[in-house]
């Protein structure tokens, strides 16, 4: 066993640390990725809509190849070596550290602004590595959907409360706090250090409440690195006998490619195809992250109830009927609906993904799997990001690049219906 089981499971400070990880992140992907940094980089740092549109599709695409490829030995290495705790450190201060970095970015600077954003992008998401295998470890197996709902609940509503504060102190007053200036974006980039800090303080909880216990003893880098590569060798070889993770892993591939896709173009395609200001795309935000919260909240009881494949497969629907919606959108009243949706079910869709790997997770491999987990969320990530700023150059037309996104919904949903998840329940308590 990694921990004691009784004692960390039932200690609600433990519950608390966690989830407010949850509440810290969320503030980079709400305001860097999604809503403000990516929306400026495309309006004032790179040229023009278009070619801003394509260039950061290649930075999100640089982002999910380097993650694909760390996210499986960085996972072995914290479990060979009980160093969990230590890597998620390491890849909070670089997040941190490289959205610092973000304000001294000028427009025209597109390479040190893609360097950043790309730096701090991977930390961000090897955080998650480290953080989501967690949850099976705090959470009991008949609650983990709605804690891993709560998680994601109390995230939108820490994405929620940033955005707010970035709205009334930077991007709306005429006058933004400290005296910056809106001429030359100031107000903007300075939201980066208001991520910065967010993430820093609230992700304090968990380091000081969240102690799990490890089995295993430590030892030296090289011994470490070396069962870590032969712990991955292994549980490749291993995967055949657990079918039901595998088929999870294999339609995440996808649907989390549709995901990633929206979040990192959300902001972009209000602004370009729909003439959104910041102001409008502020808002259009704070009301996705409201969506959002209640989505992963609700069904969170919803997925405790029903299991996490039906939780899954009612958001993948969803999803690509909002996507679609977005696309032929004719004005913004209906765009404002299909993001909304859009909301309300990509909270569920990662919380439900993430609380389902955690029951079918065999134990001693939280961090390895939750690795492949990670590396199942970005091995073809950057396929959507790529497919979108190719289809549109060629066709000159965001709606056009947006519209690949229906079709990882599909193909993910039609894999996932072949999971039997009592099956891979029973296989991962062996």
């Amino acid at each position: 066993m990694s921990m004691d089981t009784n004692s960390t499971k039932s200690d609600k400070k433990t519950i608390f640390g966690w989830v407010m990880f949850d509440f810290a992140n969320s503030a980079y992907t709400t305001l860097v990725v999604t809503f403000i940094y990516g929306t400026y980089f495309v309006k004032a740092i790179a040229p023009d809509e278009i070619a801003g549109t394509a260039l950061w599709s290649r930075g999100v695409t640089i982002t999910a190849i380097c993650v694909a490829l760390l996210s499986p030995l960085l996972g072995a290495l914290a479990d060979q070596g009980n160093l969990r705790k230590k890597f998620l450190f390491i890849s909070t201060v670089t997040t941190i550290i490289g959205t610092v970095m973000l304000n001294f970015v000028l427009p025209g600077q597109i390479f040190m602004a893609l360097v950043w954003f790309v730096v701090s992008n991977i930390a961000f998401e090897l955080t998650n590595v480290f953080y989501n295998a967690y949850l099976p470890d705090i959470a009991p197996k008949e609650k983990i959907g709605r804690i891993s709902g709560i998680g994601w609940g109390v995230g939108y509503i820490g994405g929620l409360m940033a955005m707010v504060i970035a709205m009334i102190g930077f991007v709306s007053p005429e006058v933004p706090w400290f005296g910056l200036s809106k001429e030359t974006g100031a107000n903007i980039r300075a939201t980066n250090l208001l991520v910065a800090a967010w993430f820093a303080v609230f992700s304090i909880p968990l380091f000081l409440f969240v102690h799990v216990r490890s089995s295993k003893r430590q030892s030296k880098v090289k011994h470490i690195a070396k069962e870590g590569i032969l712990d991955i060798i292994n549980t490749f070889k291993e995967l055949k006998k657990f079918k039901e993770i595998t088929v999870l892993l294999i339609a995440r591939l996808f649907y989390n490619d549709g995901l990633v896709t929206i979040f990192a173009f959300g902001g972009i395609y209000a602004a370009g195809t729909f003439g959104f200001t910041f102001n409008e795309i502020m808002i259009f935000g704070i009301v996705i992250n409201v969506a959002a919260g209640i989505g992963a909240l609700i069904m969170g009881y919803f997925d405790d109830k029903f299991g996490g494949k039906k939780t899954i497969q009612i958001s993948n629907i969803a999803l690509a009927l909002a996507t679609m919606l977005a696309v032929l959108s004719p004005n913004k009243t209906l765009f404002w609906v299909a993001g909304m949706l859009i909301g309300l079910f990509a909270g569920p869709n990662q919380s439900a993904s993430r609380s389902l790997l955690g029951r079918f997770v065999p134990k001693e491999k939280e961090n390895q799997f939750f690795g492949f987990f990670a590396f199942s969320g970005k091995m073809t990530a950057f396929m959507g990001p790529l497919l979108l700023g190719i289809l549109t150059e060629i066709f000159n037309s965001q709606r056009a690049g947006v519209s690949v996104v229906i079709a990882f919904f599909v193909i993910g949903a039609l894999i996932l219906n072949t999971i039997n998840e009592q099956r891979g329940i029973e296989v991962g308590n062996d």
